[in-house]
């Protein structure tokens, strides 16, 4: 005969067991007393054998039932851990998230997003990785991450890209510059003005060379780096102006630095992006909550620093 396994028997029979009466074990489990008798005697006539027999009021196993209670035992409390594992899965209290970023993204805005996410979400281990925009595509296309923040525009087929901010390309010189009583910064005020410029062949760099060359003016880059928070650094210490993504370079505008628009206006635009199949899991859902929250907290204090004009008179 095939048995069938009932677990709200298992754990009736097992409580009687402990307990000694149908009673005492339906108070343990929540139920009722008539509620249990039948769960026990279901149980019973399934397995074809008694389990218990009656001694001055109280229950006690038979033999046989002896023989099935260590295997009910072990069959319960492996029930018990799944249970227990699916709702701390359930809630969040375990669980991994693998995000990638560029570099400038994880050492600015990224922080402080990750700092929200893991404030709600304690028990969660959070894996962040640097790389370049392309590099990134591909990682979250493999899923070897489980997300990651890129630069759009994206093109491709196999990723779904959610825009998360959009910023615009700001100056950043010392306080003290000469030009930093100007309201706006474009590429004829900054003729022969050392430059510190993120590296040669992204997106952005090849912007801001278009603008100098629809304008008639060769930049004097100075220094090539590879992250806003060196050139910012840089900056600061007078060797040049640096222009880069107004929102990523919040972060960075200590040090008697300043900020002011660039000219013509550059947008940029980041989005929170996984694998189209099989699409974001439920961390990453919640990582991008906690995203959109930060950044709607931040998006005015990010442009009202992008638009400020000098205070000084002209």
């Amino acid at each position: 005969m095939k048995w069938n396994a009932d677990l709200r028997a298992l754990r009736v029979f097992r409580a009687i067991v402990r307990t000694g009466t149908v009673t005492a074990a339906g108070r343990e489990l929540g139920l009722t007393q008539p509620a249990t008798s039948r769960l026990l005697a279901r149980l019973e006539r399934s397995l074809g054998f008694e389990l218990f027999h009656r001694d001055r009021g109280r229950l006690v196993p038979t033999s046989d039932a002896l023989l099935l209670l260590e295997d009910v035992e072990l069959a319960l409390g492996g029930v018990d851990r799944v249970q227990g594992l699916a709702e701390d899965i359930a809630a969040f209290r375990v669980g991994r998230l693998r995000l990638v970023a560029p570099p400038s993204f994880t050492e600015g805005v990224l922080p402080e997003i990750a700092a929200a996410f893991l404030k709600r979400f304690p028990d969660v281990y959070l894996s962040i990785d640097s790389r370049s925009v392309e590099t990134a595509r591909k990682m979250i296309a493999t899923r070897d991450v489980d997300a990651g923040f890129v630069r759009l525009p994206i093109d491709r087929t196999d990723l779904v890209a959610e825009t998360v901010v959009a910023s615009a390309s700001i100056c950043v010189l010392p306080q003290g510059h000469r030009l930093a009583r100007e309201r706006a910064l474009d590429p004829v005020r900054l003729r022969a003005e050392p430059l510190i410029l993120l590296g040669a062949g992204r997106q952005s760099r090849m912007q801001i060379e278009a603008a100098f060359a629809q304008a008639g003016v060769t930049p004097r880059v100075r220094i090539d780096t590879h992250t806003i928070g060196s050139a910012c650094g840089l900056a600061a210490r007078g060797v040049g102006i640096t222009i880069v993504n107004g929102l990523l370079a919040r972060p960075y505008l200590r040090d008697g630095l300043v900020a002011r628009p660039f000219i013509p206006q550059m947008r940029h635009e980041y989005a929170f992006v996984t694998a189209a199949v099989p699409g974001a899991t439920r961390l990453a859902r919640e990582f991008l909550q906690e995203t959109r929250a930060w950044f709607a907290r931040a998006n005015y204090a990010a442009s009202r620093v992008a638009r400020s004009p000098s205070r000084r008179k002209r």
